[in-house]
């Protein structure tokens, strides 16, 4: 099997899938120096689509949000329905792209011990200068669901007391799906998934040093004879992946996280040997 060209060819489609997504939201992606770039748009560069649904924000929340970091409701849970299957399928991509990669880990970091001094106390320890804040990255092990979470049902109502001639019954707030939501989690998300679909063999790499790590942690509870501590063995949750569809896929995403999804269970498989 020629897996370089279907890497390639499920990488070009879901390019695709993410212009549409950045189209969604209201944002413009350009591609710079290799590296997709997310600017806001402005004027008649705009979306018309995007600036229609802003247009139909609730008048009473909007200035407790910035406008240009929010979507509306119905907008913002039709972005997540399809980015969390691309998140998916990308992930999946990393796990092929890093089939057969072996990396050397570097020497673990031991810890700076401190001097002390005759007749004194410790010395404290510089402390490390303060980092720039690091972007969002694309997580490359599948979100587990809590086993031991119960859900919970959303109140649909609230105690309407009230005395008559002196006060009025509480209304009970009603969602709409023009009310503005905070998109900056889910611009975060998208700059993420560019980022990691422009650097694909930067992101195998950083799947094999986990799975070197993984495999360095088990050889040494194998020697040591004691019990590993929770953790995961595999980047996929068991099961169906996050976003997958029972039914006949209604987008291109699901088509292309079937697929990738079969190429990572098949990269995954311990080489026969025999």
């Amino acid at each position: 099997m020629d897996w370089d060209a279907a890497i390639e060819k499920n990488r070009e489609a879901l390019k695709r899938i993410l212009a549409m997504l950045v189209a969604m939201a209201g944002l413009e992606l350009e591609e710079l120096r290799g590296q997709f770039t997310f600017f806001r748009q402005k004027g008649t560069a705009a979306s018309r689509f995007s600036r229609a649904e802003k247009s139909k924000l609730s008048p009473a929340l909007t200035p407790a949000l910035d406008p240009a970091l929010t979507l509306p409701r119905r907008l913002h849970r039709a972005i997540l329905r399809l980015l969390r299957p691309a998140e998916a399928a990308v992930r999946r991509l990393i796990v092929v792209a890093a089939r057969g990669l072996v990396v050397i880990l570097p020497p673990p970091r031991q810890k700076p011990q401190p001097k002390f001094r005759p007749g004194a106390g410790p010395v404290r320890m510089p402390a490390r200068p303060k980092t720039r804040a690091r972007r969002a990255t694309l997580p490359l092990l599948d979100p587990l669901k809590p086993w031991n979470r119960r859900r919970r049902r959303a109140p649909r109502g609230v105690p309407r007391i009230s005395c008559p001639g002196y006060s009025e019954p509480f209304r009970i707030p009603a969602w709409s799906p023009n009310d503005p939501i905070d998109a900056s989690r889910l611009d975060a998300r998208l700059w993420a998934l560019a980022a990691a679909l422009d650097d694909l063999p930067g992101q195998a790499r950083r799947f094999a040093r986990w799975r070197a790590r993984r495999d360095a942690a088990l050889a040494r509870e194998r020697e040591s004879g004691c019990l590993r501590r929770f953790g995961r063995f595999s980047p996929l949750k068991p099961g169906r992946p996050p976003g997958w569809r029972r039914k006949k896929p209604v987008h291109e995403v699901h088509e292309v996280l079937d697929v990738v999804h079969g190429l990572a269970q098949w990269a995954l498989e311990p080489p026969d040997t025999s």
